[in-house]
């Protein structure tokens, strides 16, 4: 009788250490990053009602090593028609610090990436508290070559006219 308490006292805590083995381990195949790339038409530095989403746009979720800052992984993505992308991550990136970022615009005269929308940080780890495995990553924008001639007008109502007394 003892031998068989002992028997089954040893198989309840090879389960327990072997659950815990697992629970540390990352899940497979966990997020997806999901953003929008525009064109700034009005090069606000932000999207208005003149912005346009661009189709076919390039985008990269980068994560690097928090201490060293070295390049650890990297997924690609592109934009369907509407503007929109979903990179899928295959498995939990830990500390790691990660940014959905611009790669490239199909648009010859939408080619330059905003200096302040040109990355979106993105948290790809499960030791945060939120429960969903969809990350949404803000917009990501790319300037017209030249805004267009009724963006003066509508900058005007965001207050943000150059041409204000």
């Amino acid at each position: 009788m003892a031998r068989q308490m002992m028997m089954v006292l040893m198989a309840v805590v090879a389960a327990l250490c072997l659950a815990s083995v697992c629970a540390a381990r990352p899940a497979a195949n966990p997020y997806t990053v999901e953003g929008r790339v525009y064109c700034d038409t009005c090069r606000a530095g932000f999207e208005t009602s003149a912005t346009t989403y661009i189709q076919d746009a390039k985008v990269r979720v980068e994560c690097y090593n928090r201490r060293t800052h070295e390049l650890v992984f990297t997924a690609e993505g592109t934009t369907d028609s509407t503007g929109a992308y979903k990179i899928f991550i295959k498995e939990d990136q830990g500390d790691r610090v990660c940014d959905a970022v611009l790669v490239d615009s199909p648009k010859p005269n939408c080619k330059l990436a905003d200096p302040g929308r040109d990355r979106s940080r993105v948290i790809l780890n499960s030791d945060n508290g939120m429960t969903s495995r969809r990350r949404f990553a803000n917009s990501l924008g790319f300037f017209k070559d030249q805004p267009l001639a009724a963006c003066a007008q509508l900058l005007q109502q965001y207050q943000l006219s150059e041409d204000e007394n």
